[in-house]
């Protein structure tokens, strides 16, 4: 299959989208949960956002790229969805992502 660069892009970006938005839907899903599992989360896509950003000189905070993730801000967010983690994902998270 060949694709140009400019639809590949847009591929790609359609992709990054449509996850963001499935993750902003599951907020049942807590970021510990998806680092033990894939290793990666939220916080994860809003610094590759920043990186890219970062790349190009696009000026963009990491308030401003966790917003652009998460649909709100990042402290909204929390307050309104995140749950103390528990013992056994504190523990599963130290075993699995250790240095993250």
């Amino acid at each position: 299959m060949s694709i140009d660069d400019k639809t590949q892009t847009e591929l790609e970006a359609a992709v990054f989208r449509r996850l963001v938005e499935h993750l902003r839907g599951r907020t049942d899903v807590q970021n510990i949960d998806l680092m033990n599992l894939a290793g990666f989360c939220r916080n994860c896509l809003s610094n590759w956002l920043k990186d890219a950003a970062d790349a190009k000189g696009v000026a963009l905070t990491k308030d401003e790229s966790r917003e652009a993730v998460y649909g709100m801000p990042y402290e909204t967010w929390k307050a309104k969805h995140q749950n103390e983690a528990s013992p056994a994902q504190a523990e599963a998270f130290k075993k699995s992502n250790a240095g993250h």
